[in-house]
């Protein structure tokens, strides 16, 4: 099988947030979710599941799917992982708000490490908890923005109150994967201070320089026992609009905890998300793997293009996602750069304040697109700044 990743195809008029919340004439780069069909095995088990004809409630879970994450964890982490250890969710922002509303109480203290995912914040917020940032430190190379961990910031944001920590790995906006040692740290500060960890792990088979993904929980049966691992086969397989994904939690305790925190607000996984996700894991392979080499490539047609047309741009160079992280503080662009390349180039980014401390003056490019797409933002882009 070779997948046609240069093809364009038009989803105007699909109903999709990306390609419709903006004019006609803008090019959505933005929200993260690829502009690539879907594997055809997932194609196919959605037909056949729409040709039964009837869409009644589904079930909780689905055993054939928690065998076959079981497998996968098994496989790909040597990670023994029980299907009474998942819980499903109608995608993975549901899970955040789960989490945070199940730990702590209201005007408790949630660890994050800015610039970070924005459902991050929002959940927080949304559950009356408070924000404690441990911002990431910039470690900028020659050629592109880089950033760490600085531990001391973050065993210093934490306070009597700070009950959970929502670890983002690997990260997102920055694209960066934590290596083992650099987890251990975090795990070890996390025991100290009795935090629960949410690692959101959803990009964690979107890796693009042929590193292995280290699960938190794996570290230990001691750190297994304080963490949540939330994962999807959503951005991996381009799933998002079917909403399912799921945590891992090992502990009995935390899991008894993460459901009564989503009993009567969350609905179920419906029946075309296990579909879905079920094929994907079950046939998705081969497609995943011409997905990731043309995702790299787009990478650094990004990092060579702003080097050679728009200089005053630097970018991270992402581990993993598909998603690039762009400084623009060094151009001359007046205000805030989204506003600036929505109105004056016609290309929707995501705007880097909602990611937080350390956001401002950078936006999100999402280059899971066709190369003639990205190339036509990058042009448009490039037009708009030299004009200035």
């Amino acid at each position: 099988m070779r997948s046609n990743f240069d093809q364009i195809i038009d989803r105007r008029g699909s109903g999709c947030t990306k390609w419709e919340l903006y004019d006609a004439d803008v090019l959505p780069l933005w929200v993260a979710d690829m502009d690539f069909a879907v594997p055809s095995a997932v194609q196919e088990a959605l037909v056949e599941r729409v040709k039964h004809g009837i869409f009644g409630y589904a079930m909780r879970e689905i055993p054939a799917l928690l065998d076959e994450i079981c497998d996968r964890t098994k496989r790909l982490y040597d990670w023994r992982v029980l299907p009474e250890q998942i819980i499903f969710f109608p995608g993975l922002t549901t899970a955040l708000n789960a989490c945070c509303r199940a730990f702590g109480a209201r005007g408790d203290g949630v660890l994050v490490q800015p610039p970070v995912y924005y459902p991050f914040l929002a959940a927080i917020k949304n559950q009356g908890r408070k924000l404690n940032h441990a911002p990431l430190k910039r470690n900028d190379t020659k050629e592109c923005i880089d950033y760490e961990i600085d531990f001391d910031v973050l065993e210093g944001a934490i306070n009597t109150r700070t009950n959970l920590f929502l670890l983002c790995n690997p990260h997102n906006p920055v694209g960066k994967m934590y290596s083992t040692k650099h987890l251990e740290r975090v795990a070890n500060i996390c025991e100290r201070n009795d935090l629960v960890i949410c690692s959101d792990e959803i990009h964690c088979e979107l890796l693009l320089n042929h590193k292995t993904h280290r699960p938190t929980a794996t570290l230990s049966s001691a750190i297994a026992d304080r963490c949540i691992t939330l994962m999807a086969p959503s951005k991996t397989f381009n799933l998002a609009g079917l909403s399912c994904g799921y945590a891992i939690i090992q502990n009995p305790m935390l899991m008894q905890q993460v459901r009564k925190s989503a009993a009567g607000l969350i609905p179920r996984v419906n029946v075309m998300g296990f579909a879905g996700a079920l094929a994907a894991y079950q046939n998705g392979s081969e497609w995943l793997s011409e997905l990731l080499p043309y995702l790299a490539a787009n990478r650094d047609y990004v990092i060579q293009y702003l080097r050679d047309y728009m200089p005053t741009i630097r970018t991270t160079h992402p581990e993993a996602t598909y998603l690039m992280w762009l400084d623009c503080s060094a151009s001359a662009i007046p205000g805030n750069p989204h506003e600036f390349f929505l109105k004056k180039a016609k290309v929707a980014l995501n705007d880097g304040a909602m990611f937080g401390p350390g956001g401002e003056g950078f936006v999100r490019l999402n280059i899971a697109c066709p190369l003639a797409t990205l190339t036509e933002a990058l042009q448009r882009m490039r037009t708009a700044l030299a004009a200035l």
